[in-house]
C-alpha cells in the first residue's frame, strides 16, 4: 500500500499547476466518543490536544449525528444524506447496496483531482474484530487505505474484562494495557499518518483529502495504563443514577438502548468503566496531536481543513444508560470542531445547531468542489465565518425500537418489520422534542436553557402544549424531507421498504 502511495503522488505532476491553490482537508474521526472533551467544558477530561485544535478553529457547541449507531450514522455523514435516504438504518452495510450510484464526499475530492486516502474506520467496522482489514469499507471513495492492527487486537484480546466474557465490541469492556502507545492500533495510525503527510509535504502540487479515523474510545476501552489511567483515579469517577430511577413521565421507548447485561453492573464496576473510557479518550487525543505536528512539521497546516468529529455520542450511565442508541443529548450530540483558512477561526464558538450531514457541502464549498445536487444538508461557510449566524436552527436524529422492550430491558438491535417503529429527535437552540411511533409511543420535550441534563420531561404539562404543537409539525416536516423524493426508503433487500408514514400531529 505505501508503495502505492508514491505512485499516486509520482502522477501529481499530472495535475494542473492550479491545483496546488486548493486546501487540502485532514478528517480526523473518533469512534464512540461523545463531548466528554476539555475544550467542551468537561472536568475532568485531559486532552490538550484536541482543545488546541478547537482553539485554532471553530467548535460547534450544537452539533448531532442523524442516527446514534456507527454503520447508519457513519453513511449518512459521508453520503451528505438522511439515514432514510441512504437506506442504511443498521450496521454491516454500506451505502452502495442502496444508491450504488451516489458519489461519496471522499469520492466527490477524488474526482476532482484529490489524493484521496483512508487510514483506521471512516465506514463501519466490526470492532474489533475487523480492526486491521477494510471492513465495511468503500474503495471507490479512496485511492489508498491503510488498516494498522495494534497489540489491542493482536494480542491483548484474552486479558479483556468484559460484562459477557469474550464479547468486547457490542459489551462493556476494558483492559489497562501495559504496552507503549506506538503498540496499539490507534498509536499505528498516527505513525502511518505522519507517513503521508511527510509525502504529501514533499509534494504540494496535488492536494489531499486525507480521512483519520481512530478506533478508541470505542469498547473495549483499551489504552496504555501508564500515563492515561493514572490521570483518572477510579475513585473520582461519578455515578449516575440507575434506570429504575428515571422518572416516570419517561417513555419505555426512551430507555430503549438498555441491555440486560448491564445489570451486572455494580457501582465498582461503573466507575471502572468511566475511568477506562476518559484513559481511552486521553490515549487518542495524543494520537491527534502526533498529527497535528506532522500537519504543521511539514509546512502544510496553513492550506488545510481539518475536521475533527465523532460518529455519535455516547451515554456512561445518564439516565442509567450505557453506550448509544438513545435519543437524548449524550448520545445524539457529537464534538465537531473546523479549522479553515479565511474562516473566523482562533477559539470561535457556534452555538445555533448544526448536523453531520452539513459537512459534506460545507468542505465541498470551502474546496470549490463539486457536490451531487441531492444533498440534504446545510453549508456552513457562512457560520464559520459569521458565527453569530443561524443557519438552519435545528438538528434530526433518529433511531429505531421495535420487539417487546421495558424499563428494564433492551430493545432488539434490528427493528421487527410488524412491530418496530422509528423514533425521532429535533434539537433547536431552545428544545430537545422528540416522538416515538408519532406519539403513540410517546413525547419527550426537554426546556435545555433550564434543564441541559434532560431530566424533565414537559411534553404533556399543560402549559407547554403551544410548544409542543408547534415542535410536532417542525418535527415531522423535517422528517418527511429526510426521506427520497419518492418518499420511500431504499430498499435493504428485495421487497423491503422502509416508509416514513407519518401523519399530521
Amino acid at each position: 500500500m505505501k508503495s502505492l502511495l508514491l505512485f499516486i503522488l509520482a502522477l501529481s505532476s499530472l495535475i494542473p499547476a492550479t491545483a496546488a491553490e486548493k486546501p487540502n482537508v485532514l478528517f480526523i474521526i473518533s469512534d464512540d466518543l461523545n463531548n466528554y472533551l476539555g475544550c467542551y467544558g468537561d472536568p475532568r477530561a485531559k486532552t490538550p490536544n484536541i482543545d488546541k485544535l478547537a482553539a485554532r478553529g471553530v467548535r460547534f457547541d450544537r452539533a448531532y449525528c442523524t442516527f446514534p449507531l456507527c454503520g447508519p450514522s457513519r453513511n449518512s455523514m459521508l453520503c451528505g444524506l438522511y439515514p432514510n435516504s441512504t437506506g442504511i438504518l443498521s450496521n454491516a452495510q454500506v451505502f452502495r447496496q442502496t444508491i450504488p450510484t451516489h458519489v461519496s464526499l471522499p469520492q466527490a475530492f477524488r474526482q476532482a483531482g484529490y489524493f484521496a486516502g483512508r487510514i483506521g474506520k471512516l465506514y463501519h467496522y466490526n470492532v474489533p474484530k475487523s480492526i486491521g482489514t477494510n471492513g465495511h469499507d468503500d474503495p471507490g471513495s479512496w485511492e489508498l487505505e491503510l488498516n494498522p492492527a495494534g497489540v489491542d487486537r493482536l494480542e491483548e484480546e484474552p486479558k479483556i474484562f468484559s460484562l459477557t466474557p469474550g464479547q468486547f465490541g457490542g459489551t462493556l469492556s476494558w483492559y489497562a494495557s501495559p504496552k507503549e502507545d506506538a503498540l496499539h492500533t490507534d498509536g499505528l495510525m498516527a505513525a502511518d499518518a505522519e507517513w503521508v503527510l511527510e509525502r504529501c509535504g514533499r509534494r504540494k502540487d496535488r492536494p489531499f483529502f486525507l480521512a483519520l479515523g481512530f478506533f478508541r474510545p470505542h469498547t473495549p476501552y483499551v489504552a496504555p495504563k501508564e500515563p492515561y489511567y493514572g490521570w483518572y483515579p477510579e475513585a473520582e469517577m461519578p455515578l449516575h443514577p440507575t434506570i429504575d430511577q428515571n422518572p416516570p413521565e419517561v417513555p419505555a421507548a426512551a430507555l430503549g438502548s438498555y441491555k440486560k447485561e448491564q445489570d451486572k453492573l455494580t457501582n465498582d464496576l461503573r466507575r471502572q468503566a468511566l475511568q477506562a473510557y476518559y484513559a481511552s479518550i486521553s490515549f487518542m487525543d495524543a494520537q491527534v496531536g502526533r498529527v497535528m505536528k506532522a500537519l504543521d512539521d511539514h509546512g502544510l497546516a496553513d492550506n488545510t481543513i481539518i475536521v475533527f468529529t465523532s460518529d455519535h455520542g455516547y451515554h456512561m450511565g445518564e439516565h442509567g444508560l450505557w453506550q448509544k442508541q438513545s435519543l437524548f443529548e449524550g448520545s445524539a450530540r457529537v464534538p465537531l470542531l473546523i479549522v479553515a483558512p479565511g474562516t473566523a477561526g482562533k477559539g470561535t464558538v457556534v452555538k445555533t445547531p448544526v448536523s453531520h450531514l452539513d459537512l459534506y457541502p460545507t468542505l465541498a464549498e470551502l474546496a470549490g468542489v463539486p457536490a451531487p445536487a441531492n444533498l440534504q444538508g446545510q453549508s456552513l461557510v457562512p457560520l464559520l465565518k459569521n458565527p453569530s449566524a443561524k443557519g438552519r436552527g435545528w438538528a434530526l436524529s433518529q433511531v429505531m425500537r421495535g420487539g417487546n422492550f421495558n424499563r428494564q430491558g433492551a430493545a432488539p438491535s434490528v427493528m421487527d418489520k410488524g412491530k418496530g417503529f422509528f423514533g425521532y429527535s429535533l434539537r433547536t437552540a431552545r428544545w430537545r422534542y422528540t416522538e416515538w411511533d408519532e406519539g403513540r409511543a410517546g413525547r419527550e420535550l426537554y426546556d435545555h436553557d433550564n434543564d441541559p441534563q434532560e431530566l424533565t420531561n414537559l411534553a404533556n404539562q399543560p402549559e407547554h402544549e403551544a410548544t409542543v404543537t408547534e415542535l410536532s409539525q417542525q418535527l415531522r416536516a423535517a422528517a418527511k424531507a429526510s426521506f427520497p423524493p419518492n418518499g420511500k426508503t431504499p430498499a435493504l433487500s428485495e421487497g423491503t421498504l422502509w416508509s416514513p408514514n407519518l401523519t399530521e400531529p
